[in-house]
């Protein structure tokens, strides 16, 4: 057949023929069935990879729920990062039976994870920081706390941030990186707690009469404990009036009902024994021209 000229039916014939030989039909036939056994033992790796996953991801939230410490939130965290481990692993292998080179795209996975990690990393941050705030408790759902400059009633703990609820119900949401990154007071980590009260009386009264009131508003109040033993001291020696320091313990749930009625306790106690609470005076001397 000359350059340029059509092929001739003979040619063609010729083509079928080869194309049909036993040879290329039993390479094909070859080639199918490596390639079917090949992708039923990448199913059969991937079914039992993923069930692999699912258990071992079960397996790790068990383990971490049995831990007295440890929050359901952790335990399904810690479960998901299993899982995942486990499936990048079998799609790895899966890929590596068909012929793909998997040591270059392991590396992209690495580089694109650190990428996403350099881009994410004050997310992450958080991530962690809730993660450290759900295993070691440093404060539990309902706990009073002051976090981050922000003081409320601790309604849940995430991974990401933590909500608290004010006295008045506002609702905030605090970073946990802000969270366990500053100081955190806990008022309701233990079952008692001390009240304060300075009780201001005239140099003019009677001080122990003042004292003996005190003690009595108290006696009276059963949620005061006797122990650990209340304070009754006198702690300062004003500009205008003689101080007395008052702590009386209780129980941590007692303390602001106790603080608000033995204010009002005190108060009536005072003005029913004569015991006066003096204003801030100042004296002015003047003296006379010569």
């Amino acid at each position: 057949m000359q350059d340029g000229a059509s092929p001739g039916v003979g040619d063609l014939a010729a083509n079928a023929e080869n194309l049909l030989s036993p040879e290329t039909v039993g390479g094909l036939v070859e080639m199918g069935v490596n390639w079917g056994l090949t992708a039923l033992g990448a199913l059969v790796v991937l079914i039992l990879g993923l069930f692999v996953a699912g258990r071992l991801k079960k397996v790790t939230i068990n383990a971490v729920n049995r831990a007295p410490n440890l929050d359901e939130t952790l335990a399904r965290f810690f479960g998901s990062i299993v899982y995942y481990l486990v499936v990048a692993f079998v799609v790895i292998a899966v890929l590596s039976m068909f012929g793909i080179q998997t040591t270059g795209l392991a590396a992209l996975i690495g580089a694109a994870g650190l990428a996403v990690g350099l881009a994410l990393q004050g997310t992450l941050g958080h991530v962690a920081s809730g993660v450290m705030l759900l295993a070691f408790r440093p404060f539990r759902i309902g706990d009073y706390v002051e976090v981050a400059g922000h003081a409320g009633t601790v309604k849940e703990i995430g991974l990401f941030t933590t909500e608290l609820a004010t006295p008045d119900n506002v609702k905030i949401i605090v970073p946990n990186g802000d969270v366990y990154g500053g100081a955190i007071m806990n008022y309701s980590a233990h079952d008692t707690r001390r009240v304060d009260f300075v009780m201001g009386i005239s140099y003019e009264d009677d001080i122990n009469k003042a004292m003996a009131s005190l003690n009595a508003v108290i006696d009276a109040d059963a949620r005061a404990l006797a122990e650990p033993a209340r304070q009754v001291v006198v702690g300062n020696l004003g500009d205008s009036s003689v101080d007395i320091i008052v702590r009386v313990w209780c129980a941590s749930a007692d303390y602001w009902g106790l603080k608000f009625d033995l204010t009002k306790a005190f108060k009536e106690r005072f003005d029913a024994e004569g015991v006066s609470i003096p204003y801030p005076t100042q004296t002015l001397y003047q003296r006379a021209a010569e």
